[in-house]
């Protein structure tokens, strides 16, 4: 078993209670995610109701459709997902954490931290100097669209 980690950091011009709503609307993020340049084709709620700790999602990605769901949840304050992959045997290929924890940063400024862990299982293990780019590559993605949808007024 691998395990990739890391930390990314900015800071938002916005306060932290839109910057937190934002990161947990997850059908939101097909609007500020950019359609290029990231795995991410698009974000469906699969459970009802306002966000919470079991809220479910499936993400369509360049490589497949991944569940996932809310696992901690401390608003405005933290935030983190877990979504996985498994082979078509049902054996778990890897596993992600994306997490977020936000701190005002000033009148209406926001620090995200950003601090994604990534689990690969078996082979994939192989891989984790790939996938640690990769990884690097579309956390950096994910947090500067984030940043850019406050700057952009796209709201």
């Amino acid at each position: 078993m691998a395990s990739i980690q890391f930390v990314l950091e900015r800071t938002i011009r916005a306060p932290i209670d839109e910057v937190f709503a934002r990161l947990v609307d997850i059908e939101g993020y097909n609007a500020w995610m950019p359609k290029e340049g990231t795995l991410l084709k698009r974000a469906r709620q699969t459970s009802p109701g306002p966000p919470a700790v079991g809220t479910t999602y499936d993400e369509e990605t360049t490589q497949g459709t991944l569940p996932g769901e809310i696992v901690e949840l401390e608003a405005p304050h933290k935030v983190v997902f877990h979504w996985w992959d498994k082979s078509k045997a049902g054996r778990l290929k890897s596993e992600g954490w994306p997490a977020y924890s936000l701190q005002p940063a000033g009148e209406n400024t926001t620090l995200v931290r950003h601090h994604p862990k990534l689990t690969m299982y078996g082979l994939t293990n192989l891989l984790a100097p790939i996938y640690r780019r990769y990884a690097i590559k579309e956390r950096t993605i994910t947090i500067d669209a984030l940043k850019a949808s406050f700057e952009s007024g796209a709201r």
